[in-house]
């Protein structure tokens, strides 16, 4: 008996395949079961994503890809600077970090690229 996967969206035990995808009847949600099983990468956290598309990870060194201004500041965080040893998180914010000059942030991952 082969094990069907499971809905990554919301959890149903019952999609069915269609051609190279499989659906979802619950939510209509179309997966690869294949890409899927390479994204969780057995990882304990979640999977978090930087705006290339590239799987982060705990300890990663990540360079800022846009001006973020930083509230309580009056200058921003510039293009380009490096921050190193990041720690993932859930929410909104998944990236907890140290910035030289700032102190400890949470930044979203589709403002960082993987250094």
């Amino acid at each position: 008996m082969s094990q069907d996967p499971i809905c990554p969206n919301c959890g149903c035990d019952y999609p069915y395949p269609s051609g190279l995808l499989w659906i979802c009847p619950e939510c209509a949600h179309e997966f690869n079961p294949e890409e899927i099983s390479l994204e969780t990468n057995d990882q304990d956290g979640p999977v978090v994503k930087d705006s290339n598309g590239n799987i982060l990870q705990n300890g990663d060194s990540v360079t800022i890809i846009k001006d973020l201004p930083v509230k309580g500041f009056s200058k921003s965080i510039k293009v380009g600077t490096k921050v190193t040893n990041i720690r993932l998180v859930d929410g909104d914010h998944n990236i907890d970090c140290k910035i030289p000059g700032f102190g400890s942030m949470a930044l979203k991952s589709e403002f960082v690229k993987k250094a």
